[in-house]
């Protein structure tokens, strides 16, 4: 059923790509497939104890994935702000988070969460950007022919997107979302306003990335990520494996992957 998805979809994109111009010559090309890793040490890892599931500790900078000799690996940010009458729940989430993460059950992580796309196909008057991801390889094709947003599109895990450019700059703005994602793994819940404007261009050879989250029914200002730069590989974009949780019920503690 899965290769038959990827069937249809190359189906419906090929032609459109096909017939589509080449990216506008005023603006720097993005096109390109880019190293998206983030490395944590194997001591993150799950080991099983009489038939229960431990998880092993880790510290917190392998957790955030701060390491400056990582490429590609977000630096650390400060903790969104949210309301006060927000923060018992946010606490709540954080301090069970492998019971209560959407992603560690398969659900399929939205953005920013997801990160950088693995590829970017450049167009005339739209952007594709193609993802690796156990939750079924996502891709999100998105204009910046100046268009509005869809007033009849329902909410979704990416949410609807449009781009446009300021300077050298490819701005993208969705909005629209799903309640049941998070934008961040601390428990960083949001709410039906949430707005995500992201960030993408070209340092070099390299392509720089930076996110902010809005979303003022639960923050008391907006979030942004630090800038982080992704570098350019050969490595093909590959299906990723499905994701089967069976863990779950089996987990000793309820931190997420007891990384506390």
């Amino acid at each position: 059923m899965k290769r038959l998805f990827y069937t249809v979809v190359a189906a419906l994109l090929i032609p459109a790509l096909a017939g589509a111009q080449k990216p506008s010559a005023t603006h720097p090309d993005l096109s390109g497939l880019w190293l998206f890793s983030i490395s944590l040490p194997s001591t993150a890892l799950k080991k099983e104890v009489n038939g229960k599931v431990e998880i092993n500790r880790i510290d917190a900078s392998g957790r955030r994935g701060v390491r400056s000799d990582i490429p590609g690996v977000l630096p650390s940010a400060p903790a969104p702000s949210y309301k006060p009458e927000f923060q018992a729940k946010v606490k709540h989430l954080s301090d069970n988070e492998s019971k209560l993460d959407p992603v560690f059950y398969c659900e399929r992580p939205g953005i920013p969460r997801i990160g950088s796309p693995r590829r970017i196909i450049q167009l005339s008057n739209e952007v594709v950007f193609l993802y690796e991801d156990i939750s079924g390889d996502p891709y999100r094709v998105i204009p910046t022919d100046g268009r509005a947003h869809r007033k009849d599109s329902n909410p979704s895990y990416y949410g609807d997107s449009v781009g446009h450019w300021e300077a050298d700059t490819l701005v993208i703005e969705s909005t629209n979302f799903v309640e049941s994602t998070w934008f961040g793994e601390e428990g960083y819940f949001h709410s039906d306003a949430m707005r995500v404007t992201e960030r993408f261009w070209r340092v070099g050879e390299n392509l720089a990335y930076q996110v902010t989250v809005d979303d003022p029914k639960v923050l008391t200002a907006p979030w942004t990520l630090p800038v982080r730069v992704v570098r350019p590989t050969n490595e093909p974009l590959e299906e990723s494996p499905r994701c089967v949780e069976s863990d779950g019920p089996r987990l000793l503690n309820s931190d997420h992957h007891g990384q506390r």
